[in-house]
């Protein structure tokens, strides 16, 4: 099978601070695959130099096995931004930030065709948020946002959609519901790279992963992939993995051992537990 996407030799920064350097990256149609690494690590601007938003400093990317020009992006692709970069408040409903996901490649602003709107509608029955279709974006819960944003990068008919961290601000339920969807739309042939820090969705929802912090650490699949010492090399400290069978949870080594304030309880308290045990 050939590369739908090729990172080679990529190096990146912003002025004269690198961010990373010489990363190569190949994904594959169909593929769905997680970058974790910590806050600050690259994986944004990694995401970003793929999009054509930040230039990179050497290397290239490839698409469906073409050189794309430095600063554009690949022909099909769709992007979910991180929910900090959005303007909430911008008056804009549902729908309209759907359509805007049309504009580059179809010219349409400022006058969407029935068409277009069809489509966005369309997209939103898809993501399961067609009910808020007609509702200021700035009021919706953050996973309706979520699931509105990847309708926008859905509604161009993209070949690979990149999610940059979709998942930090919502809680657990939204968290599940949204890697769900992902994991129906990729089943659907939709190649997918999502970059986040949450490695325990990572490592129960995802079949790819790839580690990063300032450069590629490692990658394949994340019961291969999330042993201790790559864990380590990744976040900068102690990691501790438990597996069982096929499931797989981390927890960093500072926070998984029961801390010494847990003993600071006042005596009425622990007198107050003992009773109703």
């Amino acid at each position: 099978m050939k590369p739908i996407l090729e990172v080679k030799n990529l190096s990146c920064g912003y002025q004269t601070q690198p961010v990373f350097s010489q990363v190569n990256l190949t994904l594959y149609p169909g593929q769905m695959s997680g970058l974790v690494g910590p806050s600050g690590s690259g994986k944004s601007t990694l995401i970003k130099a793929i999009l054509g938003l930040v230039q990179p400093w050497t290397g290239e990317i490839w698409f469906r096995g073409k050189r794309l020009k430095p600063g554009s992006a690949p022909p099909k692709v769709g992007y979910v931004p991180q929910v900090e970069t959005v303007d909430w408040n911008f008056p804009v409903t549902a729908v309209e930030v759907v359509m805007m996901g049309r504009y580059k490649q179809h010219k349409i602003w400022p006058w969407p065709s029935k068409r277009d709107r069809l489509a966005a509608f369309d997209l939103l029955c898809r993501v399961g948020v067609e009910h808020v279709a007609h509702q200021p974006i700035g009021d919706l819960s953050g996973g309706q946002q979520q699931r509105v944003f990847l309708a926008r990068a859905l509604v161009g008919e993209p070949e690979i959609v990149l999610l940059d961290e979709p998942t930090s601000s919502s809680d657990l339920h939204v968290q599940h519901e949204l890697l769900h969807l992902l994991a129906d739309l990729n089943q659907q042939g939709l190649t997918i790279l999502l970059s986040t820090h949450d490695l325990n969705s990572v490592a129960t929802h995802l079949p790819w992963v790839v580690c990063f912090n300032n450069g590629l650490i490692c990658q394949g699949q994340p019961i291969d992939v999330f042993t201790n010492t790559n864990l380590e090399k990744t976040f900068g400290g102690e990691m501790v993995v438990f597996q069982q069978e096929d499931r797989i949870l981390i927890a960093s080594g500072s926070t998984s051992v029961r801390h010494q304030m847990q003993n600071n309880l006042p005596a009425v308290l622990r007198q107050s537990h003992s009773k109703s045990v």
